[in-house]
């Protein structure tokens, strides 16, 4: 069966449909695959029943040839994503065992097209980190390895959404869901081999997703390959009523648009990302990503985006900010968890105190501040008209270019533990992929090539407001002339009693 599991989504939605194997059996393939792999802790919540009567109903509707987009195929849904009837916690103990009544517009639009939930994935606490670290159900790990060390040296996947990046990367799934507000898409797949795809903000409804920092978040996807991002977005894209940043504008086909042809492209590339102390293999991998661009054809052309520097400390104001304005729901009143107190604040205070971690606690107290009396135009003020700045750069820059090239992360993925005692090394992780979200723009990470420590490496492309199909389109020649074949060694089964 681990034939199944090595399956892109394409190339499952293509068997499916020819009648090589069943949905059934493709989804049994993957239950075992993910219980072989608990000890990633990339899976927080198994809906292995439900995944296989989900299946049995598409085997039904691909006999009677009316199967949807994603018939049959087992994706997993990061624990930010409102399920309904599941358990979903945001990975935080406030939330407590909180089973929504309803279900999120996005994993809506997935099971409507046939999709297979089989998991609920782990992420870092209401979003909030960069390594998966702190999740109150323990950190997912990274399916890779450095050079020479074994399982006893783990190494996170990113975050925030490093279960959905795990899960991908060990093929648990044929994909996954998950969410960007600063990077948390894109770093993760950087970090695991994965592909990346953050779209537009508003391109996806927001509606039934956990909220961290409302003008940021937003749905995307990781998978093995471009086009599943291609095929998983234009299901999961599309105006919504119930969300009013979402826009309402026509769905490419956005597997269509992977022509293989970038002839005349224009592509940009920043000065300004060529920052301090990034990695000497990240140099050299995002010289040779200018270099595979230019040999498909496409125009290379010198950028400027002057306010790049001032991204990071806008961004960490701007999210705590609404952090704090979105966590003050809970409160221990309505549902989640509920300490007792003297009285309601102290009930309030016990109830936050034990129900938030400390990367939480950190920001809500950080944007409480920024947004009090007496600073909030001296720091959250001063933040939004950066991101403004930040965003006219990247328009003056699309005057010259269709499309812009970057590495993903300043590094590569580094161990459990390393850095998560410093908040500021934390949040460097995020440099080179929070102005997409300040700017609201579409990005995407390339699995482009492995440091001298043989741990993959990501390259992103930035592209115009709402011009996904451009952005899709440059990264499959990316990933073409990338050639990234390289997995993970399955130490995870070994530990699990599982031979590889």
């Amino acid at each position: 069966m681990s034939e199944l599991t090595a399956l892109s989504l394409a190339t499952a939605r293509d068997g499916l449909q020819a009648g090589d194997f069943t949905a059934s059996e493709l989804v049994q393939a993957h239950i075992a695959e993910m219980e072989s792999a608990r000890a990633l802790n990339a899976v927080i919540l198994e809906t292995a029943e439900q995944a296989l009567t989900m299946a049995k109903a598409s085997d039904a509707r691909l006999q009677k040839g009316k199967a949807g987009a994603l018939e049959g195929l087992p994706i997993g849904v990061k624990d930010l994503f409102c399920t309904e009837n599941i358990r979903t916690t945001a990975c935080s103990k406030i939330l407590d065992n909180f089973v929504p009544p309803y279900e999120s517009t996005v994993t809506e639009n997935l099971w409507a097209a046939g999709a297979v939930q089989f998991a609920k994935l782990n992420n870092d606490e209401f979003a909030m980190g960069s390594s998966n670290e702190t999740s109150c159900f323990g950190s997912a790990l990274n399916p890779w390895r450095r050079k020479g060390e074994d399982k006893d040296k783990p190494l996170v996947p990113g975050g925030s959404s490093g279960g959905s990046a795990a899960a991908v990367a060990a093929h648990i799934g044929v994909a996954a869901l998950a969410t960007d507000t600063g990077g948390s898409i894109r770093q993760p797949a950087a970090f695991t081999g994965t592909v990346g795809l953050k779209p537009s903000y508003g391109r996806c409804s927001r509606w039934g997703i956990i909220a961290f920092a409302s003008s940021l978040d937003q749905a995307g996807a990781i998978t093995r390959n471009v086009r599943d991002a291609a095929i998983l977005l234009g299901v999961m894209a599309g105006a919504d009523d119930k969300d009013t940043t979402c826009i309402d504008l026509p769905v490419p086909n956005y597997e269509a648009a992977l022509s293989g042809d970038i002839r005349g492209l224009k592509i940009g590339i920043p000065k300004e990302y060529r920052i301090d102390g990034i990695a000497a293999d990240i140099e050299r991998l995002w010289q040779q990503g200018i270099d595979w661009c230019k040999q498909a054809g496409a125009e290379l052309i010198d950028i400027s985006l002057p306010h790049t520097k001032y991204a990071l400390p806008a961004y960490y104001i701007i999210a705590p900010a609404e952090a704090s304005s979105n966590l003050a729901r809970y409160d221990g009143v309505r549902y989640g968890l509920r300490k007792a107190g003297r009285d309601i604040t102290n009930m309030y205070e016990e109830t936050r105190g034990a129900g938030f971690g400390a990367e939480v606690r950190r920001r809500v107290l950080i944007g409480t501040y920024v947004l009090s009396a007496g600073y909030y135009d001296a720091y959250y003020l001063k933040a939004m008209k950066v991101r403004r700045l930040i965003a006219d750069d990247f328009a003056k820059a699309y005057e010259k270019c269709d499309i812009v090239l970057t590495p993903t992360t300043p590094s590569a993925a580094f161990g459990v533990g390393e850095n998560i005692d410093d908040p500021l090394a934390m949040y460097l992780n995020d440099i080179l992929t929070v102005p997409v979200n300040l700017a609201g723009l579409p990005g995407i990470s390339v699995p482009a090539g492995l440091d001298s420590q043989g741990l993959p490496l990501g390259l992103q492309l930035i592209g115009r407001p709402f011009d996904e199909e451009t952005l899709l389109r440059a990264a499959h020649v990316l990933e073409e002339a990338a050639q990234f074949t390289a997995q993970p060694k399955q130490w995870w089964k070994e530990q699990n009693g599982v031979v590889s």
